[in-house]
Protein backbone atom coordinates (compact mmCIF):
# COMPACT_ATOMS: atom_id res chain seq x y z
CA UNK A 1 0.00 0.00 0.00
CA UNK A 2 1.20 3.69 -0.73
CA UNK A 3 2.15 5.66 2.00
CA UNK A 4 0.09 9.33 2.55
CA UNK A 5 2.29 11.84 2.67
CA UNK A 6 0.45 15.26 1.83
CA UNK A 7 3.13 17.96 3.25
CA UNK A 8 5.93 15.92 0.99
CA UNK A 9 3.44 15.90 -2.03
CA UNK A 10 2.88 20.13 -1.66
CA UNK A 11 6.52 20.91 -1.29
CA UNK A 12 7.28 18.55 -4.51
CA UNK A 13 3.78 20.00 -6.24
CA UNK A 14 5.24 23.45 -5.51
CA UNK A 15 8.83 22.88 -6.65
CA UNK A 16 7.47 21.10 -9.87
CA UNK A 17 5.26 24.59 -10.63
CA UNK A 18 7.91 27.16 -9.82
CA UNK A 19 10.33 24.82 -12.21
CA UNK A 20 8.13 24.31 -14.98
CA UNK A 21 7.01 28.55 -14.42
CA UNK A 22 10.54 29.35 -14.32
CA UNK A 23 11.09 27.80 -17.14
CA UNK A 24 8.52 29.47 -19.22
CA UNK A 25 9.84 32.70 -17.81
CA UNK A 26 13.35 32.50 -18.86
CA UNK A 27 13.29 30.24 -21.86
CA UNK A 28 9.82 30.63 -23.10
CA UNK A 29 9.99 26.62 -22.89
CA UNK A 30 6.82 24.37 -21.77
CA UNK A 31 8.48 22.30 -19.15
CA UNK A 32 7.95 18.89 -20.55
CA UNK A 33 10.73 15.76 -19.08
CA UNK A 34 10.38 13.99 -22.30
CA UNK A 35 11.25 16.86 -24.31
CA UNK A 36 13.93 18.45 -22.70
CA UNK A 37 15.68 14.65 -21.71
CA UNK A 38 15.28 13.98 -25.51
CA UNK A 39 16.76 17.25 -26.34
CA UNK A 40 19.93 16.58 -24.40
CA UNK A 41 20.59 13.84 -27.66
CA UNK A 42 22.55 14.95 -30.93
CA UNK A 43 21.87 16.67 -33.39
CA UNK A 44 21.49 19.64 -31.45
CA UNK A 45 18.93 22.51 -32.63
CA UNK A 46 19.59 25.39 -30.17
CA UNK A 47 22.22 26.68 -28.22
CA UNK A 48 20.42 25.85 -24.84
CA UNK A 49 22.20 22.66 -23.64
CA UNK A 50 23.09 23.47 -20.77
CA UNK A 51 20.42 24.48 -18.93
CA UNK A 52 18.71 21.61 -20.64
CA UNK A 53 21.56 19.29 -18.72
CA UNK A 54 20.98 20.97 -15.49
CA UNK A 55 17.57 20.59 -15.51
CA UNK A 56 17.83 16.80 -15.82
CA UNK A 57 20.96 17.32 -13.29
CA UNK A 58 18.20 18.74 -10.69
CA UNK A 59 15.77 15.86 -11.01
CA UNK A 60 18.63 13.65 -10.53
CA UNK A 61 20.10 15.63 -7.77
CA UNK A 62 16.45 16.12 -5.84
CA UNK A 63 16.31 12.76 -4.14
CA UNK A 64 19.90 12.99 -3.45
CA UNK A 65 19.72 16.19 -1.35
CA UNK A 66 16.47 15.33 -0.01
CA UNK A 67 18.72 11.98 1.38
CA UNK A 68 20.88 14.29 2.48
CA UNK A 69 18.66 16.83 4.65
CA UNK A 70 17.01 14.35 5.82
CA UNK A 71 19.12 11.30 6.77
CA UNK A 72 16.47 8.62 5.13
CA UNK A 73 16.57 7.24 1.59
CA UNK A 74 13.64 8.57 -0.74
CA UNK A 75 11.00 5.38 -1.22
CA UNK A 76 10.85 3.87 -4.55
CA UNK A 77 9.55 0.94 -5.83
CA UNK A 78 11.06 -0.58 -9.39
CA UNK A 79 9.98 -3.89 -10.17
CA UNK A 80 12.81 -6.56 -10.63
CA UNK A 81 10.77 -8.28 -13.57
CA UNK A 82 13.25 -6.81 -16.34
CA UNK A 83 10.96 -8.00 -19.32
CA UNK A 84 8.12 -5.91 -17.67
CA UNK A 85 10.00 -2.73 -17.09
CA UNK A 86 11.60 -2.98 -20.89
CA UNK A 87 7.85 -2.57 -22.14
CA UNK A 88 6.86 -0.59 -19.89
CA UNK A 89 10.01 2.02 -21.27
CA UNK A 90 8.75 1.51 -24.69
CA UNK A 91 5.20 1.89 -24.13
CA UNK A 92 6.31 5.38 -22.14
CA UNK A 93 8.31 6.49 -25.05
CA UNK A 94 6.05 5.71 -27.84
CA UNK A 95 2.90 7.06 -25.83
CA UNK A 96 5.32 10.74 -25.61
CA UNK A 97 6.22 10.96 -29.19
CA UNK A 98 2.70 9.62 -30.07
CA UNK A 99 0.78 12.13 -27.63
CA UNK A 100 3.46 14.61 -28.46
CA UNK A 101 4.12 15.09 -24.87
CA UNK A 102 4.35 13.59 -21.50
CA UNK A 103 2.92 14.12 -18.09
CA UNK A 104 4.85 17.21 -17.22
CA UNK A 105 3.83 18.79 -20.40
CA UNK A 106 0.99 17.85 -20.72
CA UNK A 107 -0.27 17.78 -17.06
CA UNK A 108 1.29 20.18 -15.39
CA UNK A 109 2.30 22.67 -17.75
CA UNK A 110 -0.54 21.76 -20.83
CA UNK A 111 -3.44 22.22 -18.39
CA UNK A 112 -2.41 25.27 -16.59
CA UNK A 113 -2.54 27.10 -20.61
CA UNK A 114 -5.82 25.28 -21.03
CA UNK A 115 -5.04 23.56 -23.85
CA UNK A 116 -7.65 21.16 -24.90
CA UNK A 117 -5.40 18.88 -26.66
CA UNK A 118 -3.25 18.86 -22.89
CA UNK A 119 -7.01 17.96 -21.53
CA UNK A 120 -7.16 15.03 -23.62
CA UNK A 121 -3.69 13.58 -23.32
CA UNK A 122 -4.27 13.84 -19.83
CA UNK A 123 -7.68 11.76 -19.50
CA UNK A 124 -5.91 9.52 -21.73
CA UNK A 125 -2.92 8.74 -19.81
CA UNK A 126 -4.66 9.25 -16.42
CA UNK A 127 -6.92 6.58 -17.34
CA UNK A 128 -4.44 4.44 -18.52
CA UNK A 129 -2.27 4.74 -15.15
CA UNK A 130 -5.76 4.18 -13.59
CA UNK A 131 -6.40 0.70 -15.37
CA UNK A 132 -2.54 -0.24 -14.96
CA UNK A 133 -3.00 0.10 -11.28
CA UNK A 134 -6.12 -2.15 -10.93
CA UNK A 135 -4.34 -4.68 -13.29
CA UNK A 136 -1.14 -5.19 -11.22
CA UNK A 137 -2.55 -4.80 -8.16
CA UNK A 138 -5.76 -6.93 -8.12
CA UNK A 139 -5.63 -9.00 -11.62
CA UNK A 140 -1.76 -10.06 -11.65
Amino acid sequence: MTQFTPFASLIGGMMIGLSAVLLMLWEGRVAGISGIASRLLPPYRDGIFLSRFGFVVGLVAAPLATMALTGEMVARTVSPNIPVMVAAGLLVGFGTVWGNGCTSGHGVCGLSRLSVRSFVATGVFMAFAFATVLVTRHVI
